[in-house]
Formats: C-alpha cells, sequence, structure tokens
C-alpha cells in the first residue's frame, strides 16, 4: 500500500472525529518485546510499575528518567484505531506505528486532557500523560512524510493522531474488543 497523501487523510477527518467520545474499544494490543519487534496479542497484562507486561519500555528508560520517575510517564503509547487502520489495513503492517494500544475512542486533547483516566476491560485503569507523542523518523519510513507531517500538524495535535502517552494506575488484563471508558 502507497502511505498516504495529505489530501487523503485530510477527505478522512470526518471519520476520525466521529470517533465515540465516552466509551469505545480496545481494537488491538501490541508487545514489543525487542527494538522492531511487534507481538499482536490476544490477552494483554497492565501493570502499573511494568507497564504491559513483556514490553521493552522500561528497558529504553534512560537512569534519569527512572530517578526522576519521568518513565512512569510514557509507560504506554495509545494511538487512534480509526487512524492507524486508515495508513494500512495490514494489522502486522499497523503494529510497527510503536504504540501498544489502538482505541477507537475519540482521544483528542478536548476529550481527554492530561490526566484523564480510561477504564479497559473489567478491571485496568489508564491515566493520560503530559508527556507528548510525536511522529518520528520510523513513523515515517513505515507511513511516509506525508502522514507525519499531517499527524504532527495543528489539526493532528489536536486530535491527537499520532497518539498520547499514558501510565498504567490499577492492573488488569485486556483483550482486543473489550470496553474502554472514561472514568
Amino acid at each position: 500500500m502507497d502511505p498516504r497523501t495529505t489530501t487523503e487523510l485530510e477527505a478522512h477527518l470526518d471519520v476520525l472525529r466521529a470517533a465515540p467520545s465516552a466509551a469505545g474499544t480496545l481494537a488491538m494490543v501490541v508487545r514489543r518485546p525487542a527494538v522492531n519487534e511487534r507481538e499482536i496479542l490476544t490477552v494483554g497484562e497492565l501493570d502499573p510499575e511494568g507497564g504491559l507486561v513483556g514490553d521493552n519500555w522500561l528497558s529504553r528508560a534512560t537512569s534519569y528518567a527512572i530517578a526522576e520517575g519521568r518513565h512512569l510517564e510514557a509507560q504506554l503509547n495509545v494511538m487512534s484505531a480509526r487512524m492507524v487502520s486508515f495508513l494500512t489495513d495490514d494489522a502486522d503492517h499497523q503494529a510497527l506505528a510503536g504504540d501498544q494500544l489502538f482505541l477507537d475512542l475519540d482521544i483528542s486533547v478536548a476529550n481527554l486532557p492530561t490526566g484523564s483516566r480510561l477504564a479497559i476491560g473489567d478491571q485496568a485503569v489508564i491515566e493520560v500523560t503530559a508527556k507528548p507523542h510525536n511522529g518520528c523518523a520510523k513513523f515515517v519510513s513505515r507511513f511516509g512524510q506525508e502522514a507525519m507531517e499531517f499527524v504532527n500538524s495543528p489539526v493532528g495535535k489536536e486530535l491527537r493522531l499520532r497518539g498520547f502517552n499514558a501510565r498504567v494506575l490499577v492492573a488488569g488484563e485486556i483483550r482486543p474488543g473489550d470496553p474502554v471508558r472514561k472514568v
């Protein structure tokens, strides 16, 4: 699939804006056991200290970030399922976005300001953190320059089309198809 053009991305904005605002669905869970490795999970376990169990998040944190507790601000990377599925319809390619959770939910700044909490499934709760989540060189190589510029544009930032960072507050098992709701 060729990378989406800016015109195609802009034409998709109405679909992105139509995501449910109060309650949605967990579309995909992806664990990153090592650099450039992805595992699409049927069951994931969220833990307040370890993030997504088995993910390499903590091994990539700097000692300074850990000492200051800043590493917890990016325990999870969360992206719009509508956005990633428009970039590519292949689940393995979607998993390369680098995020662990993909939600069919309005993840805009207006709907989920910093500090917002989301319940996923029966027990797990995550919290939106202030740390920005931006497109990078890997995102460009996987989805194209125009896609990165779009997700980092003013409207892209407003809608959080690249996603957001979060931390785990309450442990629990999560599965694709689980309900996600604001708490």
